[in-house]
């Protein structure tokens, strides 16, 4: 554990350490970085660092402690948990003034009361300004741990209020060498989910636990490669079947704008890694049939999908749009 068993961000995990041991711990955290990155992790070994009772040194959890499990599990007395519903919904005033009740009792059995507000980006405004009493006047033994994709994402005054950690992507040959021996893979395997991953760890290993997960993207890659050589008729009638699942559509348009960036950067020339490894082929198929420019422009017309739906725009009209802007192709194989 003296690393917390967090693949990478040891930086992250020293500074944390160094606050405990120095008794300097801060009222309120924030850890930034794209979602799977490892920010709920890292917040988690630094609860179970705070409050095991039985550290095996400053700043060092058992990790097998009753209190250190269930942290891991999130369901400690004196651990408060609280997210939006689902990603993408509001995290509402009445949660955290639900929190500020809890956070104002004494704790249970542990050191401190940690407050774990996940996705703090999709709080309301009216929630992070309910917040700003907490950490202007924070209880005593109440730490406050954050995550966010962004400092930006946030109310100024929230933000400045936080010690900040910004985590970001790792190598993906280092996740890559790192899940292979975490979790005893094959090279080829443990590649295709830290490329897929983009170096987010903790989403490759996401990748790798849910076996669902990498079936959507497989079919979302699928329904793509069919679309191309489709005609207009074709390429409507899809959209109508996928806009009948909002949460599925994003997932898959996301899938889409990492294929197009693999075919963009084939295009191009640039010599870098590939994130769809397992559709190399038809990557490489793709890439010979469109210039720099067309290959750039259907990454664009993804994005600005995404950016619609982000904004409540009519999601069949986004999508019809979005398969008119890209090119017709010839069928590949896969």
């Amino acid at each position: 554990m003296q690393n917390w068993n967090l693949i990478g961000h040891a930086w992250a995990v020293r500074l944390l350490q160094e606050h405990i041991r120095h008794d300097n711990v801060r009222h309120a955290y924030l850890f930034t970085g794209p979602a799977g990155i490892g920010r709920r992790t890292l917040a988690l070994r630094f609860a179970q660092a705070l409050n095991c009772p039985a550290p095996l040194a400053p700043g060092v959890p058992c990790g097998e402690c009753r209190t250190c499990r269930r942290i891991a599990a999130m369901q400690h007395p004196d651990l408060y948990l609280v997210q939006a519903e689902r990603p993408g919904s509001t995290l509402k005033v009445e949660q955290i003034r639900e929190l500020q009740r809890g956070l104002s009792l004494a704790p249970y059995e542990a050191r401190y009361k940690i407050a774990l507000l996940l996705r703090f980006e999709d709080a309301h405004p009216s929630a992070a300004n309910a917040l700003l009493k907490t950490l202007e006047e924070p209880p005593p033994n109440v730490i406050v741990l954050m995550t966010a994709g962004d400092a930006e994402s946030l109310l100024p005054t929230i933000a400045s209020r936080c010690e900040t950690l910004r985590l970001r992507p790792l190598p993906v040959e280092r996740v890559t060498r790192e899940i292979a021996a975490l979790r005893n893979l094959p090279a080829k395997e443990a590649a295709l989910a830290a490329h897929l991953s983009e170096g987010r760890p903790g989403l490759a290993l996401r990748l790798l636990d849910d076996p669902a997960l990498m079936e959507a993207r497989r079919q979302a890659v699928e329904t793509l490669l069919t679309l191309l050589p489709a005609s207009r008729v074709e390429r409507f009638a899809a959209a109508e079947s996928l806009v009948k699942d909002r949460p599925a559509l994003e997932k898959t348009l996301q899938t889409w704008l990492s294929f197009w960036r693999d075919v963009f950067l084939l295009s191009s020339g640039a010599d870098v890694p590939l994130t769809n490894l397992d559709y190399a082929e038809a990557i490489r198929s793709i890439a010979g049939q469109v210039t720099f420019e067309s290959g750039g422009a259907c990454v664009q017309a993804v994005q600005r999908a995404l950016e619609r739906l982000e904004k409540h725009v009519n999601p069949r009209l986004t999508v019809e749009t979005l398969l008119l802007d890209i090119p017709r192709l010839q069928q590949h194989q896969t």
